[in-house]
């Protein structure tokens, strides 16, 4: 009985050991037909070697007390005393609370609306009208951050601004300086990204909707389903998968904001509500000179980003088996 068993387990190992061989020698027959295009991936990975791994050498500086005449590895060795200031700063409460309301607001509101925007722009059959609003959404994505918050100082003004102006003539309303109103940073900061980015980030909605197999569509019409009912039930299944690695994404970056335009929105009056992380970042180690603290405070950044990061792909991968890994 052992010598049958044996002879068995042989004979699968050496079944198993062809099924490899054969594998490998199919992926080398393709890698070879497609020799030109894996040549292309070079430079992408070249790229990312040089300006993204590379300098990761430098987050050891989080663990010291980097000196410029010293050097990175001259510099002095304090371990988690830079994590311990950080943790003990009077404000760090507040940079945490604003920096994951930020984002979790951005979430809710801004998530959605490039959904919304693919699904309504499916149901369109007039292909002039579609392309014309597909245009007119992506354009404000390549306007420069700096522009967009010049645009929003011009609308907001108190002092001749649109809105003010709209306000005061049809509600009576006295001007109001948005800008410099904690209550109004987040809602201004949502609303122009939604404006902004909307467009941009419909197209890979728009792009899964296409790939569904229009015969669904035809047989729901025959069984007499509205237009409205096939979205529901063949459009949005259709980019569930999509919807969730996007959010597994977003919810990745949850404690990454655009840095950028809150420094370029926020005034030392609303600090209270738009101090985040990476402007508190900019300020430490740009403008102050403390290299090694902001380091530690972005490094703490991204560890927390991580986490969320995994626990959002290990619960999407339980819940409906879309994952990343």
């Amino acid at each position: 009985m052992s010598d049958l068993n044996i002879s068995l387990d042989g004979k699968r190992n050496h079944e198993n050991q062809s099924q490899i061989k054969i594998k490998l020698k199919n992926t080398w027959k393709k890698l070879k037909k497609t020799k030109y295009l894996q040549l292309m991936i070079i430079p992408g990975i070249i790229y990312f070697i040089i300006f993204h791994y590379i300098p990761m050498y430098g987050i050891i500086i989080a663990f010291k007390d980097y000196n410029m005449k010293l050097g990175i590895l001259g510099s002095r060795w304090v371990g988690f005393e830079n994590f311990v200031r950080f943790f003990n700063h009077p404000h760090f409460f507040r940079l945490v609370r604003n920096t994951f309301l930020l984002n979790l607001y951005n979430l809710i509101w801004s998530f959605p609306a490039p959904i919304i925007l693919a699904l309504f722009l499916n149901e369109v059959r007039n292909l002039t009208y579609k392309k014309i609003v597909q245009t007119v959404s992506y354009l404000p994505h390549f306007i420069s951050t700096v522009s967009v918050v010049g645009i929003i100082f011009m609308l907001l003004s108190p002092q001749g601004g649109l809105v003010n102006n709209v306000l005061g003539k049809l509600f009576n309303i006295e001007p109001i300086y948005f800008v410099a109103e904690p209550k109004w940073f987040r809602t201004i900061f949502i609303v122009s990204g939604i404006w902004q980015n909307v467009g941009w980030d419909a197209i890979i909605y728009i792009a899964a909707l296409t790939a569904i197999n229009y015969e669904l569509y035809e047989a729901a019409t025959i069984d007499g389903a509205s237009r409205f009912k096939q979205m529901l039930h063949i459009s949005i299944p259709g980019i569930l998968p999509t919807i969730s690695i996007m959010l597994i994404l977003r919810i990745g970056g949850m404690m990454s904001s655009n840095t950028d335009k809150v420094l370029l929105l926020q005034l030392p009056i609303t600090y209270e509500v738009s101090d985040v992380i990476g402007t508190y970042v900019y300020r430490r180690g740009l403008v102050m000179s403390e290299y090694s603290f902001s380091t530690a405070v972005d490094l703490f950044n991204n560890v927390i980003n991580i986490i969320l990061l995994v626990i959002a792909n290990t619960v999407s991968r339980k819940v409906s088996e879309n994952s990343l890994w």
